[in-house]
């Protein structure tokens, strides 16, 4: 539930037309459902708002990017400071050229996949297996089905926490295996986008086969985050977590899914406590079992919970 209060701190009163709340439960805004408050949590209503919004902040304002909440794990104790949520916010998806897509940061992959198909152009097939959205798939280099997302990357436009806006090329940033280093302090407001020709119309038809096969191999309908592991060199996490003996291990409402052992879910009680405490595990078990290092795939941020008195 939203707490409705004044904020701790004030600015000078711009003309806002998003929404700002206080004291948000994120566990709303998650997939895996858990996790503490945001202090603040703002909406902004399209970007020109949100530049409006962030040249407002205090310069010493902790500031953290929320899509749709998947790869993701907000501890218990939530996060001080602002979010902002870009999800169903920044949403122009647009044909910018014969070969391109302009999309900004808001928009769910899986809608870019549908695009790009519906305007007859094949290469984002892949997108429709990410379960979050293109801001968050440029910033950590996200992948699915053999396809990654920098791998259609033309251009990007960035912002900074002053609301500075900059056209950006791919190589202004050192890309690799779910990871993307770049200039300090800006955050991804869109990107361009370049496909081909789908000159025999099978991108919708070939949508429709990665989708059903991702249904049937992981656990769709159930609270997660999507792959908790990345994949080591020449192996598969859930391989690993299967041969140790890892399915349906469970701690709290946390357990590791038996449809796919690099899903860890939310039975439905779960805290991001025990969701956090069954990553380690996991991994600790690995590292005993197999001798392999798994790395996590899911960004695990905020405050742990206060101790009880």
């Amino acid at each position: 539930m939203t707490a409705l209060r004044e904020p701790a701190w004030h600015w000078p009163k711009p003309d806002l037309r998003g929404e700002l709340r206080f004291e948000e439960s994120l566990s709303e805004h998650t997939s895996w459902r858990a996790g503490g408050p945001a202090e603040r949590f703002y909406l902004p209503a399209d970007r020109d708002d949100l530049m409006v919004f962030l040249r407002a902040l205090p310069t010493d304002e902790h500031l953290f990017w929320l899509g749709l909440g998947s790869n993701l794990l907000v501890r218990d104790g939530g996060i001080r400071g602002t979010v902002i949520c870009t999800r169903n916010r920044l949403k122009a998806l647009r044909r910018s050229g014969e070969d391109r897509v302009y999309a900004e940061a808001g928009v769910p992959c899986a809608l870019v996949a549908k695009f790009c198909a519906e305007q007859g152009l094949a290469g984002a097939e892949f997108l429709a297996g990410i379960p979050g959205t293109l801001g968050g798939a440029l910033a950590m280099n996200a992948g699915a089905f053999g396809g990654e997302t920098w791998s259609l990357v033309q251009g990007v436009t960035s912002v900074d926490r002053f609301g500075t806006v900059r056209e950006r090329v791919p190589s202004d940033f050192a890309i690799g295996y779910r990871t993307v280093r770049g200039p300090v302090g800006e955050w991804f407001l869109a990107a361009e986008l370049g496909l081909a020709p789908d000159e025999n119309a099978a991108s919708r038809s070939k949508i429709k086969a990665l989708l059903a096969r991702r249904n049937e191999t992981q656990p769709t309908h159930q609270p997660s985050c999507g792959s908790v592991f990345r994949n080591p060199e020449g192996d598969h996490a859930a391989r690993l977590i299967e041969a140790s003996g890892l399915k349906g291990i469970r701690i709290g409402g946390a357990c590791v899914s038996e449809k796919h052992a690099n899903f860890i879910i939310n039975t439905g009680s779960a805290t991001a406590k025990d969701i956090e405490t069954l990553v380690f595990h996991v991994q600790a078990e690995v590292r005993q079992r197999q001798g392999v290092e798994l790395l996590p795939e899911v960004r695990i941020v905020g405050s742990p919970a206060p101790e009880a008195k």
